[in-house]
C-alpha cells in the first residue's frame, strides 16, 4: 500500500486535483468528474458536490458584484444600461471562474472529512 502525503483540502481542492495525491486532476471537462485519479487511482465515485458550490458562487459573486453596483450607482448615477454593459459580464466571470475551483474545494472537504450520504438505522 502506497503512503501518501496529508494533502491540504483547500489547496488541492482549488487547484482542482486529486484530493489524495494531490497530482491528479479532478476534471475532464469543464465540471465534468473523470471517473478516478490519473496519478493514484483513487476513484472518484465517492464524490456528490450536489448544488454547494453553485449557492457558495452564488453567494459570493452576488455580494461582491451588489456592492460594486451600489458604490457604481452612488457615485456616478450612470444609466441602467451601462450598469447591464458592465456588470452581467463581470457576473458571467466571477460565477463561471469560481465554480470550478469551489467544487474541487467541496471534493476535497468531502474527502478530507469521509462524508457521506446520511442514512438512518432501521434496526
Amino acid at each position: 500500500m502506497t503512503y501518501y502525503q496529508d494533502q491540504s483540502p483547500v489547496s488541492t481542492g482549488l487547484r482542482c486535483r486529486c484530493p489524495r495525491c494531490g497530482d491528479g486532476a479532478l476534471f475532464d471537462g469543464f465540471l465534468t468528474m473523470k471517473p478516478k485519479c490519473s496519478a493514484c487511482g483513487l476513484d472518484y465515485a465517492f464524490v456528490d458536490a450536489g448544488d454547494g458550490p453553485a449557492v457558495f458562487v452564488i453567494l459570493f459573486a452576488g455580494f461582491i458584484i451588489c456592492a460594486m453596483a451600489l458604490v457604481v450607482e452612488v457615485k456616478y448615477s450612470p444609466p441602467y444600461w451601462v450598469h447591464a454593459i458592465i456588470f452581467l459580464p463581470l457576473v458571467l466571470i466571477v460565477c463561471l471562474g469560481l465554480l470550478r475551483p469551489m467544487k474541487g474545494l467541496m471534493i476535497a472537504l468531502q474527502y478530507r472529512n469521509n462524508a457521506r450520504e446520511g442514512r438512518l438505522d432501521t434496526e
